[in-house]
């Protein structure tokens, strides 16, 4: 079983707010609060932290009334500012590259960017919004690849070998170096000798403590 998290849903779909809530209650999460746009997200987290009961994680939908284009995002990464302890994991009907961008740029700790076709593999889904309430990441393999995509084009990952590039993307995805291994069909020190090369030639050093992987897949959206 996960760790018991405490979510905060924001989706104008009322259909999809109650499946996400029956999903992740179902696993025993508390769902404490549902909202139908950006500005109620933002007055219900500002609420609940008030009250010293501010929740693990906000899943949120990227477009939200009134517009229905970034409000939802918006409203993501100014509580990502705002709550830098609050997990946000955003959801999209396909890959925005700007919004995700924009999501990924701040912290790396505490953040996931999902397509809503994912909700629909449930184990998946309910264990990326528990990686992303601990603090982790939560990337949707085709928000990988597209962004992956980008930063080939600007030589920003040049120096990798194409097995390097492959176990950077599954770790954009949040799978750890025995889930790597397992997926590639190769040995755990091999992963760990692919992961060591791709701190080195991307210029993360030790120090920079375990989030090297995350800043791994992030360095190229700050070039």
């Amino acid at each position: 079983m996960e760790d018991r998290v405490r979510v905060v849903i924001a989706e104008d779909s009322v259909l999809l707010r109650e499946g996400l809530t029956r999903l992740l209650t179902d696993r025993g999460h508390d769902v404490v609060a549902g909202v139908g746009d950006g500005e109620a997200l933002i007055k219900t987290i500002t609420e609940l932290d008030a009250q010293g009961e501010l929740p693990d994680v906000v899943v949120a939908d990227v477009r939200m009334p009134p517009t229905h284009t970034d409000e939802g995002v918006r409203a993501a990464v100014q509580l990502r500012k705002t709550h830098p302890g609050l997990g946000v994991l955003v959801l999209s009907q396909y890959v925005e590259e700007r919004y995700a961008t924009e999501l990924l740029a701040g912290s790396s700790r505490g953040v996931g960017y999902l397509l809503k076709d994912r909700v629909a593999e449930v184990r998946e889904f309910v264990d990326a919004v528990v990686r992303v309430a601990g603090g982790g990441t939560a990337l949707d393999p085709e928000v990988v690849a597209q962004l992956l995509g980008r930063s080939r084009k600007q030589d920003v990952l040049a120096g990798l070998t194409p097995r390097e590039r492959e176990v950077l993307g599954l770790m954009a995805e949040g799978r750890t170096n025995s889930a790597i291994a397992r997926q590639l069909v190769v040995s755990d020190g091999a992963v760990e000798k692919h992961v060591s090369n791709i701190f080195l030639k991307l210029g993360l050093s030790p120090s920079e403590g375990d989030h090297r992987r995350v800043l791994a897949v992030l360095t190229y959206l700050n070039s």
